[in-house]
Protein backbone atom coordinates (compact mmCIF):
# COMPACT_ATOMS: atom_id res chain seq x y z
CA UNK A 1 0.00 0.00 0.00
CA UNK A 2 1.67 3.20 -1.31
CA UNK A 3 0.85 6.63 1.09
CA UNK A 4 1.25 9.88 0.01
CA UNK A 5 1.37 12.58 2.52
CA UNK A 6 0.26 16.41 1.75
CA UNK A 7 0.54 19.71 3.27
CA UNK A 8 -2.02 22.45 1.57
CA UNK A 9 -0.61 25.82 2.56
CA UNK A 10 -1.81 29.26 1.16
CA UNK A 11 0.77 32.37 0.99
CA UNK A 12 -1.95 34.96 1.39
CA UNK A 13 -3.15 33.88 5.72
CA UNK A 14 -5.22 36.42 6.82
CA UNK A 15 -5.76 36.11 10.61
CA UNK A 16 -2.37 35.69 10.90
CA UNK A 17 -0.09 36.80 8.08
CA UNK A 18 3.17 34.74 6.56
CA UNK A 19 1.48 31.54 9.14
CA UNK A 20 2.58 28.55 7.34
CA UNK A 21 6.20 29.30 7.39
CA UNK A 22 6.12 31.27 11.02
CA UNK A 23 8.96 29.62 13.15
CA UNK A 24 7.96 27.76 15.75
CA UNK A 25 11.39 26.74 17.69
CA UNK A 26 13.51 27.86 14.75
CA UNK A 27 11.37 25.89 12.59
CA UNK A 28 8.80 26.87 9.85
CA UNK A 29 5.31 25.61 10.97
CA UNK A 30 5.09 23.61 7.05
CA UNK A 31 9.18 22.50 8.07
CA UNK A 32 6.94 20.28 11.33
CA UNK A 33 4.40 19.00 9.19
CA UNK A 34 7.05 17.68 6.46
CA UNK A 35 9.50 16.28 8.77
CA UNK A 36 7.25 14.02 10.58
CA UNK A 37 5.43 12.68 7.33
CA UNK A 38 9.37 12.17 6.23
CA UNK A 39 9.99 10.49 9.60
CA UNK A 40 7.45 8.02 8.81
CA UNK A 41 8.83 4.72 7.21
CA UNK A 42 5.09 4.02 5.68
CA UNK A 43 4.83 7.51 4.38
CA UNK A 44 6.14 7.37 0.53
CA UNK A 45 6.15 10.59 -0.54
CA UNK A 46 5.30 14.20 0.75
CA UNK A 47 4.10 17.15 -1.29
CA UNK A 48 3.22 20.79 -0.62
CA UNK A 49 0.85 22.61 -2.56
CA UNK A 50 1.10 26.31 -2.48
CA UNK A 51 0.79 29.19 -4.45
CA UNK A 52 3.41 31.03 -2.65
CA UNK A 53 6.72 31.12 -4.27
CA UNK A 54 8.44 31.46 -0.69
CA UNK A 55 6.58 28.44 0.80
CA UNK A 56 7.53 26.13 -1.83
CA UNK A 57 11.06 27.14 -1.85
CA UNK A 58 11.05 26.67 2.07
CA UNK A 59 9.41 23.10 1.48
CA UNK A 60 11.92 21.79 -0.75
CA UNK A 61 14.55 22.91 1.85
CA UNK A 62 12.84 20.63 3.90
CA UNK A 63 12.71 17.92 1.15
CA UNK A 64 8.94 18.29 0.13
CA UNK A 65 7.93 18.35 -3.72
CA UNK A 66 6.03 20.75 -4.61
CA UNK A 67 2.76 21.50 -6.79
CA UNK A 68 1.74 24.60 -7.95
CA UNK A 69 -1.78 25.39 -6.89
CA UNK A 70 -3.83 27.48 -9.26
CA UNK A 71 -4.70 30.79 -7.62
CA UNK A 72 -8.17 30.40 -7.87
CA UNK A 73 -7.57 27.29 -5.75
CA UNK A 74 -6.12 30.00 -3.55
CA UNK A 75 -8.46 31.86 -2.35
CA UNK A 76 -10.02 32.95 0.81
CA UNK A 77 -13.21 31.58 -0.43
CA UNK A 78 -11.68 28.39 -2.36
CA UNK A 79 -12.89 25.31 -0.71
CA UNK A 80 -9.72 23.26 0.17
CA UNK A 81 -11.44 20.17 -0.96
CA UNK A 82 -10.88 21.25 -4.49
CA UNK A 83 -7.42 21.99 -3.80
CA UNK A 84 -7.54 18.16 -2.62
CA UNK A 85 -8.74 17.24 -6.11
CA UNK A 86 -6.29 19.17 -8.18
CA UNK A 87 -3.41 17.47 -6.50
CA UNK A 88 -4.77 13.86 -6.78
CA UNK A 89 -5.49 14.68 -10.38
CA UNK A 90 -1.19 16.24 -10.74
CA UNK A 91 -0.48 13.46 -9.86
CA UNK A 92 -2.64 10.98 -11.95
CA UNK A 93 -1.32 13.07 -14.83
CA UNK A 94 2.10 12.95 -14.11
CA UNK A 95 1.57 8.73 -13.53
CA UNK A 96 1.74 8.44 -9.78
CA UNK A 97 -0.51 6.28 -8.23
CA UNK A 98 -0.94 5.98 -4.30
CA UNK A 99 -3.61 4.47 -2.11
CA UNK A 100 -3.91 6.42 0.60
CA UNK A 101 -3.74 10.41 0.80
CA UNK A 102 -2.77 12.08 3.91
CA UNK A 103 -3.01 15.20 4.80
CA UNK A 104 -1.23 17.42 7.80
CA UNK A 105 -1.69 20.64 7.83
CA UNK A 106 0.66 23.07 8.78
CA UNK A 107 -1.38 25.06 11.52
CA UNK A 108 -0.75 21.73 13.59
CA UNK A 109 2.67 21.15 14.42
CA UNK A 110 2.19 19.81 17.78
CA UNK A 111 1.24 16.40 16.30
CA UNK A 112 2.81 12.92 16.70
CA UNK A 113 3.58 10.44 14.81
CA UNK A 114 1.06 7.98 16.70
CA UNK A 115 -1.54 10.45 15.57
CA UNK A 116 -0.98 10.16 12.44
CA UNK A 117 -0.56 6.35 12.33
CA UNK A 118 -3.68 5.88 14.45
CA UNK A 119 -5.80 7.84 11.31
CA UNK A 120 -4.16 5.22 9.43
CA UNK A 121 -4.79 2.57 11.05
CA UNK A 122 -8.86 3.50 11.10
CA UNK A 123 -8.85 3.37 7.63
CA UNK A 124 -10.50 -0.11 6.59
CA UNK A 125 -12.76 -1.68 4.49
CA UNK A 126 -15.83 0.15 5.10
CA UNK A 127 -14.61 3.89 6.33
CA UNK A 128 -14.23 6.50 3.27
CA UNK A 129 -12.00 8.98 5.31
CA UNK A 130 -10.57 9.57 8.89
CA UNK A 131 -10.63 12.65 10.55
CA UNK A 132 -8.67 13.98 13.75
CA UNK A 133 -11.15 15.26 16.97
CA UNK A 134 -10.58 16.44 20.59
CA UNK A 135 -12.58 16.90 23.33
CA UNK A 136 -14.64 20.40 23.10
CA UNK A 137 -14.47 22.96 25.74
CA UNK A 138 -18.51 23.86 25.18
CA UNK A 139 -21.28 22.06 24.38
CA UNK A 140 -24.01 22.91 21.44
CA UNK A 141 -26.60 20.71 23.98
CA UNK A 142 -25.64 23.03 27.04
CA UNK A 143 -23.58 26.16 26.82
CA UNK A 144 -23.93 27.23 22.94
CA UNK A 145 -26.41 29.96 21.86
CA UNK A 146 -26.91 31.36 18.45
CA UNK A 147 -28.63 35.16 18.81
CA UNK A 148 -31.29 36.33 16.37
CA UNK A 149 -31.85 39.35 14.63
CA UNK A 150 -33.51 40.84 17.59
CA UNK A 151 -30.79 40.05 19.79
CA UNK A 152 -32.78 37.10 21.87
CA UNK A 153 -30.12 34.05 22.30
CA UNK A 154 -31.42 30.49 21.90
CA UNK A 155 -29.35 27.24 22.82
CA UNK A 156 -27.70 25.75 19.51
CA UNK A 157 -29.52 22.29 19.88
CA UNK A 158 -32.66 23.28 21.63
CA UNK A 159 -34.52 20.13 20.62
CA UNK A 160 -33.51 17.92 23.85
CA UNK A 161 -33.71 19.75 27.24
CA UNK A 162 -30.25 19.73 29.26
CA UNK A 163 -29.79 21.26 32.63
CA UNK A 164 -26.97 19.76 33.74
CA UNK A 165 -23.58 19.53 31.93
CA UNK A 166 -22.96 15.91 32.95
CA UNK A 167 -26.03 15.09 31.11
CA UNK A 168 -25.01 16.04 27.83
CA UNK A 169 -23.95 14.07 25.12
CA UNK A 170 -20.01 13.88 24.61
CA UNK A 171 -19.24 16.51 21.53
CA UNK A 172 -15.77 17.02 20.12
CA UNK A 173 -14.12 19.32 18.42
CA UNK A 174 -12.35 18.45 14.75
CA UNK A 175 -8.66 19.52 14.22
CA UNK A 176 -6.45 19.83 11.74
CA UNK A 177 -4.03 17.21 12.94
CA UNK A 178 -4.57 15.44 10.14
CA UNK A 179 -7.18 13.82 7.61
CA UNK A 180 -6.85 10.22 6.01
CA UNK A 181 -8.68 8.98 2.51
CA UNK A 182 -8.21 7.96 -0.50
CA UNK A 183 -7.28 9.28 -3.90
CA UNK A 184 -11.03 7.32 -5.31
CA UNK A 185 -13.17 8.82 -2.72
CA UNK A 186 -11.51 12.95 -2.86
CA UNK A 187 -12.28 12.93 -6.64
CA UNK A 188 -15.37 10.76 -6.70
CA UNK A 189 -17.11 13.16 -4.03
CA UNK A 190 -17.21 16.95 -2.85
CA UNK A 191 -16.99 16.84 0.45
CA UNK A 192 -15.64 14.88 3.39
CA UNK A 193 -18.57 13.90 5.37
CA UNK A 194 -20.12 12.15 1.60
CA UNK A 195 -18.92 8.84 3.00
CA UNK A 196 -18.57 6.85 6.21
CA UNK A 197 -15.70 8.84 8.67
CA UNK A 198 -14.10 7.94 11.63
CA UNK A 199 -11.91 9.87 14.23
CA UNK A 200 -9.07 9.76 16.01
CA UNK A 201 -9.11 11.27 19.44
CA UNK A 202 -5.99 13.63 20.16
CA UNK A 203 -5.54 15.04 23.34
CA UNK A 204 -5.82 18.85 23.81
CA UNK A 205 -2.08 19.63 23.81
CA UNK A 206 -1.53 18.41 20.35
CA UNK A 207 -4.47 19.78 19.25
CA UNK A 208 -3.60 23.28 19.23
CA UNK A 209 -4.82 24.22 15.40
CA UNK A 210 -3.07 28.08 14.67
CA UNK A 211 -5.50 30.50 13.18
CA UNK A 212 -3.99 33.60 15.24
CA UNK A 213 -1.31 35.01 16.96
CA UNK A 214 -3.12 33.81 20.45
CA UNK A 215 -3.11 30.29 18.94
CA UNK A 216 0.26 30.50 18.10
CA UNK A 217 0.93 31.22 21.32
CA UNK A 218 -0.64 28.64 23.12
CA UNK A 219 1.62 26.91 20.38
CA UNK A 220 4.61 28.13 21.64
CA UNK A 221 3.53 27.46 25.19
CA UNK A 222 2.98 23.58 24.74
CA UNK A 223 6.05 23.53 22.06
CA UNK A 224 8.58 24.81 24.76
CA UNK A 225 6.95 22.26 27.51
CA UNK A 226 7.92 18.97 24.98
CA UNK A 227 11.21 18.20 26.69
CA UNK A 228 9.80 18.86 30.03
Amino acid sequence: MRIAAFIFARGNSKGLPGKNIRLLGGVPLIGHSIKLAAAMPAIDRVFVSTDSKEIAEIAQQFGAEVIERPAHLASDTAAEWYAWQHAVDYLAERNYKFDVFVSLPATSPLRSEEDVQGCLDLLTEGTDAVITVTAAARSPFFNMVVIDEAGFCSVVNSGEAISRRQDAPVVYDITTVAYVTTPKFIVSNDRLFAGQVKSWIVPKHRAVDIDDIYDFRVAEAFYSMQDE
